[in-house]
């Protein structure tokens, strides 16, 4: 029997490939199944994984029928699951990550606030609301979509709302060379320093979901509480999985409580 206030986390790492939803969708299925397999109760994925990581080129697709398909794969298989999908609203583009339940239920739905680059916000609305903290397993969970976590604001004002798991569907890739010479900013310091700072000043988990290389930084990874972190490495497609625990989460905010003693 599952212990209150413990969820066990499943983090996708693959590549989804622009113009196969078809078979994006099996890779989702296939690493759901896995991850049910090992005990896990959520699985996360990268960021517009279904439709493939190509802003301009998807943008005038609306995922309403992705979002179905994946509502009925949670149901199927009886995991929830985190996804991002194209979501046409009143005339406006969004950048949206979903939560559904393992009923298929959409339990909430985010639109990105932060966009990144200039074909994102060519193409896309920024997200006016701020995540909604739903209960799942007697966890708090939120929504954040990659450039968001990069903000320490964001993940801050994420907290106080009460959310103790962030999930982040994420789309960093890597930084070409710039005159021959290495790009100044490793996109791999996201993963591998930001996402744990931000566990660690906020003071919750971050179940952050990237896709692969080699075009993508990978690192996709659960960070906890106390800046401590398991991860993927950078080119492979596989399953980052953990535990969110309230003990932890608790022991970590009595060790060093910035959310309770910032001024």
């Amino acid at each position: 029997m599952t212990e209150p206030g413990r969820l066990t986390v499943a983090v996708l790492q693959a590549t989804g490939v622009a113009g196969d939803a078809t078979g994006n969708l099996s890779t989702v299925e296939r690493f759901a199944q896995q991850a049910a397999a090992r005990g896990a109760q959520l699985l996360v994925t990268p960021e517009l994984f279904v439709s493939g990581y190509d802003p301009a080129a998807v943008a005038e697709d609306d995922g309403a029928r992705h979002r179905e398909r994946l509502a009925d794969l949670a149901r199927s298989i009886g995991v929830a699951l985190v996804a991002s999908t194209v979501d046409h609203e009143d005339g406006e583009r969004f950048i949206s990550a979903s939560l559904f339940a393992r009923t298929g239920r959409e339990l909430t739905r985010y639109h990105k606030t932060h966009l990144f680059g200039a074909v994102e916000n060519a193409y896309f609305t920024p997200g006016r609301q701020r995540p909604r903290v739903v209960p799942l397993h007697g966890v708090g969970v939120a929504l954040g979509i990659c450039f968001d976590v990069e903000f320490p604001e964001f993940t801050r004002t994420v907290a106080l709302s009460g959310a103790e798991l962030l999930c982040v569907p994420t789309a960093v890739p890597l930084r070409g060379p710039v005159g021959g010479r290495p790009a100044p900013f490793d996109t791999r310091l996201i993963p591998g320093m930001v996402v744990p700072t931000r566990a660690l000043e906020s003071q919750l988990f971050i179940a952050y979901a990237n896709h692969a290389g080699p075009g993508f930084a990978g690192l996709s990874c659960l960070s906890d509480p106390y800046g401590r972190r398991i991860a993927a490495d950078e080119t492979s497609e596989e399953l980052v999985v953990g535990d969110v625990s309230r003990s932890v989460l608790r022991a970590a905010r009595r060790d060093t409580d910035y959310l309770a003693r910032r001024v």
